[in-house]
């Protein structure tokens, strides 16, 4: 007997519908799968009669079977098709009696004990059948939450194969889950490391706070212990809270990715991803035999956060380039391309030196100018260009610590910063994946940052004093249209300009190897 039901492969962080054919016939015990299966798609035909037999759902026949997943030339990957190929062989031994399969979607792992596992990837995939029209999506039980964010389609959670049977069979009623995502992320936001423990910086507390809002990539050199790793742990308690369509694009990549989310399976905050400095170009990027998601797609709506900048590998360095410039990162294997979104906020911490007290007022420093030149070109000019947002973080006085007050609190950091996204976000209200003046077109800078004719006169002025590339004008100018949103007004004013300009302190450095 001939028996259809449905599935879905995951290609990038998308996913493609997969049609499971089972054929049964009495013979001689053979099980093969076909349709361009890998070897842990094809570990299904051990897996699978072991979990009917522990489920008292076996044949008592000999059965030769075959399995066809389609469409035959697209990739099948990992053991999320052993549930619906388990259905599928029930339905053609007669043990399912639902006539409406087609009606239905599966996804899962089946254990040799019949209990049904989570897998890699159920978001995309739920999606996925919502598109096509599929009424019910039949999941692991830990799957469900994730699942159950997607509208239009009942996600029905098991924790067996018994229980499929059951519930397909109508003698077990299990009810739909209903997760309302938008509750969740609203107001879910960090609540942990404040800004108010951070004495003093209050250049350095502004540049942040004009990052976050903006959207824009900032980069801290300073001397060892002056705050700039203390001052990028506390960034997650002054991101605005996610809008549902960040919140469904974020958690589909770290779906696919298979990272252990919060506890209701999927992410409600901003990601902060903080990887060591050994890291691999293929961990930033993304890649692999099975190409997964790498840091920059994983903090994908949230935070990069690069610690001690200039010890990472110039190679792994450099392929921050294009996710820097399209928000995006395509990874190109012989057998297919994926594209993985990478619209990130980058914040990177350096020391000016080898020793780290190039240009301290009060720590001597022990290198040459050339050692000094030598460390500064482990990050390349081109990249150094691509980030907005370039201060200089000078070390507070000890002395002075026990006299000092504490810093204003997060929560009011945030409210400003809640104030200029919800300004951007009318700004920009339907253009989409824009949400912030980072992400802004460049012909639409000149719309949304109208400048007076002798603002633009000096602008352009001050541009060719320092020599900087077209890409440091675009720069400046939206630094300018974020400073404009934190005070509340609608126009970029010359003292806008002027904050921009002085949050560019590498194209300021006359010894900059960076220049």
């Amino acid at each position: 007997m001939l028996a259809k039901c449905y599935s879905a492969a995951v290609s990038g962080v998308d996913a493609q519908t997969v049609e499971i054919e089972v054929f049964s016939t009495v013979g001689t015990s053979s099980f093969a799968i076909v349709g361009l299966p890998d070897q842990a798609v094809k570990e299904a035909k051990d897996r699978i009669p072991t979990a009917l037999k522990s489920q008292g759902l076996d044949s008592k026949k000999e059965l030769d079977i075959t399995v066809n997943l389609a469409p035959a030339d697209v990739k099948k990957e990992g053991p999320v098709y052993d549930l619906p190929i388990a259905v599928g062989l029930l339905r053609a031994m007669g043990r399912v009696m639902n006539e409406k399969l087609d009606e239905y979607a599966f996804a899962g792992e089946l254990a040799l004990s019949g209990e049904v596992r989570r897998v890699k990837g159920i978001l995309p995939m739920t999606l996925e059948m919502k598109r096509i029209g599929r009424r019910v999506m039949v999941v692991p039980f830990e799957n469900a939450d994730e699942a159950s964010v997607v509208e239009g389609i009942d996600v029905i959670a098991v924790r067996s194969l018994q229980e499929t049977v059951q519930f397909l069979n109508g003698t077990l009623v299990i009810q739909p889950r209903r997760t309302d995502l938008s509750f969740l992320v609203r107001g879910a936001v960090d609540t942990g490391e404040d800004f108010s423990d951070i004495k003093g910086q209050f250049a350095a507390r502004r540049a942040i706070e004009v990052a976050v809002a903006g959207g824009h990539n900032i980069l801290m050199v300073g001397s060892p212990g002056s705050g700039k790793t203390m001052l990028a742990r506390r960034i997650p308690s002054i991101l605005p809270s996610l809008t549902v369509e960040e919140a469904l694009e974020i958690s589909r990549i770290h779906s696919v990715a298979g990272r252990e989310k919060c506890a209701s399976g999927f992410v409600t905050r901003r990601p902060f991803r903080a990887p060591h400095h050994t890291v691999s170009s293929i961990g930033l990027l993304g890649g692999g035999a099975r190409p997964v998601p790498g840091e920059v797609s994983l903090a994908h709506r949230g935070v990069l956060f690069l610690d001690e900048f200039a010890e990472f590998p110039r190679n792994a360095l450099e392929v921050l380039r294009q996710p820097l410039e399209d928000g995006h990162v395509g990874v190109s294997r012989a057998a297919a391309a994926h594209d993985f979104p990478s619209r990130f906020m980058l914040v990177a911490a350096m020391n000016p030196c080898p020793c780290g007290y190039y240009n301290d007022p009060e720590r001597h420093c022990r290198c040459s100018q050339g050692a000094v030149m030598k460390y500064q070109s482990r990050v390349s000019g081109p990249l150094v260009d691509r980030i907005d947002i370039q201060i200089e973080v000078p070390p507070v006085k000890v002395e002075a610590l026990p006299t000092m007050a504490k810093g204003e609190p997060s929560a009011a950091i945030r409210e400003r910063v809640e104030a200029a996204r919800a300004v951007q976000a009318a700004r920009y209200r339907g253009e989409h994946g824009i949400y912030t003046n980072a992400d802004a077109k460049g012909a639409d800078l000149p719309d949304i940052c109208k400048l007076t004719s002798v603002e633009c006169e000096k602008l352009v002025r001050m541009i060719g004093r320092l020599g900087l590339s077209a890409r440091a004008y675009d720069k400046i100018l939206r630094i300018a249209r974020t400073c404009a949103d934190l005070d509340g007004v609608e126009c970029v004013s010359e003292a806008h300009l002027s904050s921009a300009f002085q949050m560019r302190h590498l194209d300021q450095e006359q010894n900059s190897c960076w220049i």
